[in-house]
Formats: structure tokens, sequence, C-alpha cells
């Protein structure tokens, strides 16, 4: 893939970039053979690629420059680099980003100076979410104070007659000066809070809050692969942990159906669960339960033992305190997916009473070194 971006070292988050994809790929794949051999898998899967432009479902662009000329992208060095065209977003995605670029220029937003400490706006998070051949989206403002507030408010209509199916719109107060993307504090500007995305014929939905993956056409294969193995399985009930809003969960009870599971989705962040429920709700599914609690702390005072656990968690891993509770626990399988392969590792070294039956990988990321992995493991 060429970016002029690159070439040019305004922007080098693409590490991988200059390697050929299949490069890549192998690299990739040699690696996690590397870190996984210790553990003597049964079945390693070829690996899943990625498309390598115009994957990514998500903007997060600091918003730089003036007033008269506002940047959308990254501070490199001394110098502001707008990034709208870069060739990870679709071509709806950059012109949305162009049409809130102009925006932002005739409302007078005042883009945040870092060194200055002197602003409003600091961010603008773009999210698009394809149905069919049909783009909505997702736009989230980030401001230091509620200064621009009533004039983002006011101006709403002029965006959504601007931008086709911008369902969400919504201000994200962060008031601190500090290199952290929101604050707690979250304004829905329209009627609406949910943007709407179907993977593998199940609905699924975001708000602005709530995590999802940067690579649907990615992300619809890893649900579709655990799905997959699932229907194998002797399985009836699940705990997904971890679970955003629900894709793993709701994929394999969806695509499984007629199996009748039963499904409890525990994920601390209320936003997402919300989304997991309404899902739920969607599909008529009865025995689907999504909980807003902390995995670890709901794990540990259970006494039931489920007969899958899917654990899909941030980069950090699962953690010691869990892990060790699933290896007294004993479940039947657990089912990992990993977007850190070293916290994958030490997790996978606190469960010697499991045997790896099956791995894959998931480039989720191209052209940087990232990895998504998904794991089954059998116990002993």
């Amino acid at each position: 893939m060429q970016c002029h971006f690159y070439q040019q070292k305004k922007c080098l988050s693409c590490q991988w970039i200059e390697h050929p994809y299949h490069v890549q790929l192998a690299e990739k794949q040699n690696k996690l053979l590397q870190k996984l051999i210790q553990f003597k898998p049964n079945k390693v899967e070829e690996p899943f690629a990625s498309h390598e432009t115009a994957f990514r479902n998500k903007a997060k662009m600091a918003v730089l420059g003036s007033v008269e000329k506002p940047v959308l992208g990254i501070q490199t060095g001394n110098e502001a680099v707008d990034l709208c065209d870069c060739p990870l977003y679709s071509n709806s995605m950059q012109n949305i980003l162009k049409l809130v670029r102009t925006f932002i220029r005739k409302q007078g937003l005042i883009p945040y100076n870092i060194n200055k400490r002197k602003g409003e706006l600091k961010f603008v998070i773009i999210t698009e979410s394809k149905i069919e051949s049909t783009s909505n989206f997702m736009l989230r403002f980030v401001l230091k104070s509620h200064k621009f507030v009533a004039k983002i408010n006011d101006s709403i209509k002029q965006l959504q007659d601007k931008i086709q199916n911008l369902d969400v719109i919504s201000i994200n107060i962060q008031p601190n000066h500090a290199a952290i993307l929101e604050g707690e504090e979250e304004i829905v500007l329209t009627d609406n809070s949910f943007l709407p995305i179907t993977l593998n014929n199940t609905p699924l939905f975001i708000k602005p809050k709530s995590f999802f993956q940067t690579n649907p056409y990615v992300a619809s294969s890893l649900y579709k692969t655990a799905s997959d193995w699932v229907t194998d399985l002797p399985i009836h009930s699940i705990w997904d942990m971890f679970c955003g809003v629900g894709g793993f969960g709701l994929s394999c009870a969806n695509l499984v159906a007629e199996k009748n599971i039963s499904l409890t989705g525990i994920e601390i962040n209320s936003d997402a669960i919300e989304c997991a429920t309404r899902s739920a709700k969607k599909l008529g599914f009865k025995q689907l339960n999504f909980k807003a609690f902390d995995a670890t702390q709901y794990a540990t005072a259970q006494k039931n033992v489920p007969d899958l656990v899917l654990l899909n968690p941030p980069r950090r891993g699962a953690g010691k305190v869990l892990m060790q509770y699933l290896k007294q626990m004993a479940p039947n399988y657990i089912m990992y997916s990993s977007c850190n392969l070293f916290s994958l590792v030490d997790d996978l070294m606190l469960l010697p009473n499991y045997q790896i039956q099956k791995v894959k990988l998931f480039d989720m990321f191209p052209h940087t070194s990232h990895m998504e992995v998904l794991v089954l493991l059998q116990r002993l």
C-alpha cells in the first residue's frame, strides 16, 4: 500500500507499511507460532487477512491549527498534519472528515492548543457503520468545557443536512490538560443515541462511549469463527466476560440458535451493556442476560459453572485473579480472544489444566505489528 503521509514522514503510525502485505501476514503468523509453541496447540489455522485500505470504521482526530484553518489529524514535531485523506478510511469517511473540518471553521470552534492550554475543541471522533450498501455515522466532539455546547447543539441540523445518515451526534467534556481522549460526561444531542451495525446477520448497536472493533470486516470473521467452533461443542451455557456490546456472545447464540444457549454477558461499561441488551431484545432471545459488573468480581462471586467462558479482555489481559479462578472453577471450555500476544501468553501460563485445541490469527490491524488471536481451550 502506498501512503504519502508515511513517505513524507508526516505520519509513521503504520510501521510495517513498506512490507508487502503477504510478508506482514507471514511475519505475524511466525510470531504467533513462536509464542504459542510452548503450549503445543493441537491445530493452528491459517491467518485471516484484512483489506489493505479503507478498513477502519473509526477516526479519532486531534483538532489542531487555527479557527480559520482547522486541521484534523496529528502533531508531528511543530507541524500539524491533516489526515482527512488517510487511506485507512473509506471514501465516505474521508468526505465526512472534510465536511466536519469545514463545519468547525464556519462555526468558529477554537482548536485546543496543548502548549498554550487555550482553546476548546480537542478531538473529533467519527464512527462509520455499514449495513448492506448504506453507511451510517456517529460524530463526537471532545471539548474542554461547556462553552460551545449550545453553539454546536443549535447547528446540528446543518450538520445532518450536509451529512446523510448522521444518526448520532454527541459532545464529550474532557476538562483535564492531559493526553486523555475523553472525559466522563457525554451529552447526546440527537434523539437517538445508538448507531446500528449488523455482522453475520446479528444486529449490534454502538453508543458514543462503548467500544467496538475498528475493523468490521475482520471482526465479522472473528465472531463467525467463534460461533463455528461453538457449534461443534456440547455447550448449553456461556459466560461472555468483557463482553462489550455483545459481539462474541450474541453471534454464538444467534448462529447456533437451535441449541437454545443460555448466555450471560459481563462488562463494566454500562453503555455497552445497554447496547447488548437492546440487541438481545431485538433477537427475541429470552436466555440472554447482560450485566454491568467488573468481570473478575462477577466470576469470583458465582457458584454455577458454565460450559464455556468467553474472554475478550483489554490489552492488559484478563489478569491473574480471574485466570486462577477459572483454573479452579474449571469450565469445560474457554475461548480467549486477545489483541496482545504477550498478555495472552501470561494468562495461558495460568491454565496448566487446559489444552489449546485451536488457534487462529485475525489481522485486525494491518501495517502494524498488532494482531487479534482467537484460542479455544479444553479442560484436560
